[in-house]
């Protein structure tokens, strides 16, 4: 098994991967005729996963199992069959106890059906042959690994599908596309629930932001000042979730932002990973008020009730399918 370098020094020098060892392919990648050849064997789902990957740029065979299959077996088997045509790359980082998921990011075939797909070359697309190492080694692949185990949880077709679904799954990348000049979220999303106890349905749209707590309470507090210029100037109305480790870092984070956010007219709400462990939708949610009690999602967005969803959503002639939000669930039923 062929081990990937680690850099000396810059980033990722600092981070060590397990064994700094990918899994190896047990044929050569595939050439152009027999890329052309594949695409006529990849699923609609198998589409769904190579675009997912990209977007969100490193998902774990335990959060695309919980998106698209019905069971963590049958992820891993098609997934396998995926690395080794090349399709997606697949690593494992260290651990500081037990084994980590093999975690999975664009191959070399999947961007090549990528840029095909968008009429565009693999420099468009942004992919290259680094692209693997530069995210193993990366010191913020816990925090990317953290956004997408959050939103996963809620994007899945769990016990909380009568409660509501995440309808809209935005990346990092794509807020950055859409809206770098003013804020840079980890993510923006929006919660539906079709049948409140009212009897109507409602809609939480949220940009995500997830706290390592390795940035001092001043800077998160800066942040905020960003997400208010962009509700004044855009005339929309998301909230802000914020999610910590911990519940220390939580009432911390509390204790800081409350008047601010006050002051700014924001709707903020935080959690902690204390709470919020594989049951992001539950009661876990409180909003920046010190005597508020920790709600749902659902119940944020009826409590909020002047929320709208983020300006420059919708798809103009400049978008590409790159360009494109991504769907939070595959196209069709699940394959087994």
């Amino acid at each position: 098994m062929s081990a990937l370098p680690r850099p000396a020094f810059g980033p990722g020098s600092r981070y060590t991967a397990r064994a700094s060892l990918t899994r190896p392919r047990p044929t050569p990648t595939p050439h152009r005729a027999d890329v052309v050849a594949l695409t006529h064997r990849l699923t609609a789902r198998d589409l769904w996963l190579t675009a997912m990957v990209h977007e969100h740029r490193v998902l774990t065979s335990t959060q695309l199992s919980r998106l698209a299959f019905p069971s963590l077996r049958s992820a891993q088997r098609r997934l396998r069959t995926l690395h080794q045509h090349a399709v997606l790359d697949s690593f494992r980082p260290l651990t500081q106890t037990g084994t980590a998921p093999e975690h999975y990011a664009l191959g070399p075939v999947g961007a090549t059906v990528l840029a095909a797909h968008a009429g565009c070359e693999l420099t468009t697309l942004g992919w290259r042959p680094t692209t693997t190492g530069r995210i193993a080694y990366s010191p913020s692949l816990g925090h990317d690994i953290g956004v997408n185990e959050l939103l996963t949880h809620l994007a899945a077709p769990a016990q909380h599908a009568s409660s509501g679904s995440l309808t809209v799954w935005l990346s990092e990348r794509s807020c950055a596309r859409r809206w770098e000049d003013m804020i840079r979220p980890d993510a923006y999303a929006h919660w539906h629930t079709p049948t409140t106890s009212t009897g109507t349905p409602c809609l939480l749209p949220f940009f995500f932001e997830y706290d390592t707590g390795s940035q001092p309470l001043a800077r998160v507090e800066a942040k905020l000042v960003g997400y208010a210029a962009f509700t004044t100037t855009t005339n929309t109305r998301p909230a802000l979730l914020i999610h910590t480790r911990t519940a220390s870092r939580d009432r911390a984070l509390r204790g800081r932002l409350a008047q601010a956010a006050h002051d700014l007219g924001l709707h903020v709400a935080t959690s902690s990973a204390d709470f919020t462990t594989d049951t992001p939708w539950g009661p876990w949610w409180a909003p920046l008020d010190l005597a508020a009690r920790r709600t749902t999602l659902t119940g944020l967005a009826t409590l909020w009730t002047d929320l709208t969803p983020a300006a420059g959503l919708e798809p103009t002639d400049a978008d590409t399918v790159l360009t494109l939000p991504v769907p939070p669930r595959p196209p069709t039923a699940p394959e087994g």
